[in-house]
């Protein structure tokens, strides 16, 4: 059930994702986002394999559903040198052995969008990659047209770094992307912060 009648008093928790939860992670993917992921993209999530991921459940659900997925956040780890921002991360980037969590998917359903879960699953991220302590920095893309998404990522302090034109192919057309970095572990940009400003007012042109 994607879009369930909210208890009275939800008691939002939270917890890893198992593979009990294959079909209904696969359900909301389908319904909340318009790329399609393949099946093993699931499986990874599920089993754990390079993926880490956070599910949100409301455990005073009255239907017997207690446990049942309404929010998630998958990410994996990938070496800073490999990245697209390698250039973000200041003098130290280029070591073999820095590293950085790219957030992949992040989804709560329509009912309960209200109760500051996307909020607690990024930070569940954050603290995540904190707790690495060759992690520089979190970082993640989204649609351009993705309002509420931007809003919720400017509010937690991610810093917006780049537009990349033509980013996603969904349909057979193509829609811009925001890429957002949030800095941990004494991860910087290498630029003055006048140079990185004008880096914004050059490349995002909103």
């Amino acid at each position: 059930m994607v879009n369930p009648n909210v208890s009275s008093q939800p008691k939002i928790c939270y917890r890893p994702i198992r593979p009990s939860d294959l079909d209904i992670l696969e359900h909301i993917h389908g319904r909340l986002f318009p790329i399609r992921y393949e099946s093993t993209f699931f499986h990874d999530v599920v089993n754990g394999r390079d993926i880490v991921s956070w599910g949100a459940v409301d455990s005073n659900r009255s239907d017997g559903r207690s446990d049942e997925l309404i929010g998630f956040v998958t990410a994996r780890i990938v070496l800073a040198k490999e990245s697209e921002i390698v250039d973000m991360l200041g003098y130290d980037s280029a070591r073999s052995d820095q590293t950085l969590v790219y957030v992949l998917t992040l989804g709560v359903v329509e009912a309960y969008r209200s109760f500051g879960i996307a909020s607690s699953l990024i930070r569940e991220v954050i603290k995540y990659a904190s707790s690495i302590p060759t992690c520089r920095a979190v970082y993640l893309h989204v649609i351009s047209y993705n309002n509420p998404a931007i809003n919720l990522y400017k509010k937690m302090s991610f810093k917006c770094v780049r537009r990349l034109q033509g980013f996603y192919l969904i349909n057979g057309q193509h829609y811009d992307s925001f890429l957002f970095l949030y800095y941990v572990n004494g991860g910087r940009s290498p630029c003055s912060p006048l140079k990185f400003c004008a880096i914004l007012l050059t490349g995002l042109s909103f």
